[in-house]
């Protein structure tokens, strides 16, 4: 196996700690982004706000896999917050993309975080990676985050767009709030439980991201989710069937959206993404199905 040097920033998140382990348990070097002087020799400086970073220390990298970004449903969508999730995203990723346009010798693929936010609310309707963006804040948000990569892809550098679902984990995002919830015998279903969820199991997201980084034919938006959405009612089920504990609550809508705000409207909304791409590529997942990517979990 030929051992890369592979940079990533947002190393310290749920997904970019996932992909970090998975990389050096296989013997690859890497080296991550920090926001700091650099006090170790796998760290590089940045400053995404500042749209600086240190170039020095991606020459000789095969990929950089960028994760950055602050957390969608860590706060309540004030405007400062929605000003910070799309800087943090849009002003790190430009940053990025021009330190690898302008490298001596450019890494081989530049992976570029994104999510299936870009499709807005979808209904009952099944969307691949050919559908459009939708409206409102977040696919606005991705629309621009995607954008911001084009200095490497003028430079001829291949640019992956990640787009990814709801990540199974236990360690953070969506399930790292249901899990404590469901296990004390208080999860249930969010407004009617209509709305689909895609998701996508821990293991499956690092292993197509590696996947990304490895194919060298593959490049532009990629959906990271299971090949079956279900509906929020369907995935309320398995929780309560995977844990052997009730979930008789239901949150009405009206209480979601007094208690987040605009946020609400991402939660209630309905993403119907099927991985077309993936699967037609030829990547296969570990835990396609909702119950073993909790158990997974």
């Amino acid at each position: 196996m030929e051992r890369l040097r592979i940079a990533v920033a947002g190393a310290s998140g749920l997904i970019g700690s996932a992909l970090v382990r998975s990389l050096k348990a296989d013997g690859h070097e890497v080296v991550r982004l920090v926001r700091r002087a650099a006090a170790a020799p796998d760290e590089v400086c940045w400053d995404p706000a500042g749209q600086y970073v240190d170039g020095a220390g991606l020459i000789g990298c095969a990929a950089v896999v960028n994760l950055a970004g602050a957390g969608i449903g860590d706060r309540r969508w004030t405007p400062s917050y929605k000003r910070l999730l799309r800087d943090s995203r849009v002003l790190g990723t430009a940053a990025l993309a021009e330190a690898v346009a302008t490298l001596p010798e450019p890494p081989r693929v530049f992976v570029s975080g994104s999510a299936i936010g870009v499709y807005g609310d979808t209904g009952d309707r099944v969307v691949d990676e050919q559908a459009p963006p939708g409206d409102g804040f977040l696919p606005s948000l991705c629309v621009a985050w995607e954008e911001a990569a084009a200095p490497a892809q003028e430079a001829g550098v291949r640019t992956v767009f990640a787009r990814t679902g709801l990540v199974v984990a236990r360690g953070g995002g969506a399930w790292g709030r249901l899990f404590p919830l469901f296990r004390a015998g208080l999860g249930g279903r969010l407004g009617d439980g209509r709305q689909y969820w895609s998701y996508i199991a821990l293991h499956d997201e690092v292993a197509a991201l590696r996947y990304l980084i490895d194919g060298d034919t593959l490049s532009g938006p990629f959906n990271l989710t299971a090949p079956e959405p279900l509906t929020n009612r369907e995935i309320t089920a398995a929780m309560a069937r995977v844990l052997r504990r009730p979930a008789p609550f239901a949150v009405p809508a009206p209480v979601l959206r007094a208690a987040l705000g605009e946020m609400a409207g991402d939660v209630l909304g309905s993403q119907r993404v099927v991985p077309k791409r993936l699967l037609e590529s030829g990547f296969r997942f570990a835990f396609p199905g909702i119950e073993e990517s909790i158990r997974a979990a």
